[in-house]
């Protein structure tokens, strides 16, 4: 099971009242919806691998170097990354909470956790879990090889676990096409346009029709009969962003991985450093939901 961190913690902490304090006053909510998180799907499906990932870099240099837009909405006056300064500092002590807990946690420089969480997907054999509320991650979906997103924009007690078939439902896609499909209908949340004038629809229809950017570009120089006038005139106008647009949208999947156990940690002899920080953070039954999932 690979848990996109950062989406969890944010979830976390728009979802839990900000009334939950510590006893020195440090905001906890967001560590203790994680843990609260992290145990009941530890619980519902029982990995045997688990990997807290983590950004190394949210924005990417070879991704900005590209597009510059890249993600640049989400930045703030100091041009860092706008975060709750409600949220900023529980992440260090979550940090020290997973390691304690014997959570492989990993973070690779100059990448997403997009990127990490689709290496260890194409390194590690299947059945793999992808935990996150990031659509992104549709595009690792792999039938064959057991990989799916446990995917919680709807929560955790109504997540979709997206396969496939799930794709091609939700999207009127082949379900292996999603990164093509993201490329040209664009993710304003991350910055990304699209191809300007094409939507879901448009989007959609190319994708039925044709694999990949290239065969799309030979298509519409070639007028095929299957795009309309109006769509290959925004191919052809779009030429310049459908030459970067692979590399922005989709995952890398080569990034160099530590290597780890990454097996769920096993009962440690002594349980007192997590007591320790269960009752310096107030954490209460967060802490011990998880040592329930991991049957300690």
């Amino acid at each position: 099971m690979l848990l996109d961190s950062a989406s969890l913690w944010y979830r976390a902490f728009y979802g839990m009242p900000d009334s939950l304090l510590s006893p020195d006053g440090t905001p906890v909510n967001a560590i203790r919806g994680y843990l609260d998180m992290s145990a009941r799907l530890i619980t519902t499906y029982q990995p045997n691998r688990l990997v807290a990932c983590i950004e190394g870099d949210w924005r990417p240099s070879w991704r900005v170097e590209l597009f510059p837009d890249y993600k640049a909405n989400r930045i703030d006056e100091e041009g860092e990354e706008e975060e709750p300064d409600l949220l900023a500092p529980q992440i260090p002590i979550l940090m020290d909470i997973l390691d304690a807990f014997g959570i492989a946690i990993v973070g690779v420089d100059d990448y997403e956790a997009d990127d990490v969480m689709a290496s260890f997907a194409e390194r590690e054999l299947g059945p793999i879990r992808i935990v996150t509320g990031d659509r992104d991650m549709f595009q690792v979906v792999d039938d064959s090889k057991d990989v799916k997103v446990v995917y919680l924009a709807k929560g955790i007690s109504q997540h979709d676990l997206v396969d496939l078939d799930w794709i091609q439902k939700k999207y009127q896609i082949p379900g292996d096409r999603y990164a093509l499909f993201a490329m040209f209908r664009g993710d304003p949340s991350d910055g990304l346009p699209g191809v300007k004038g094409i939507g879901e629809k448009g989007a959609a229809l190319i994708c039925n029709f044709f694999p990949n950017v290239d065969e799309v570009i030979l298509a519409a120089k070639g007028n095929h009969p299957d795009l309309t006038p109006n769509l290959i005139k925004k191919i052809l106008d779009g030429q310049d962003y459908l030459a970067i647009a692979p590399t922005l949208v989709q995952c890398a999947r080569n990034v160099s991985l530590p290597q780890l156990d990454l097996a769920l940690p096993k009962k440690p002899e002594d349980l007192s450093e997590i007591y320790s920080l269960q009752k310096q953070y107030g954490l209460g039954a967060s802490i011990d939901r998880m040592i329930a999932a991991l049957r300690w």
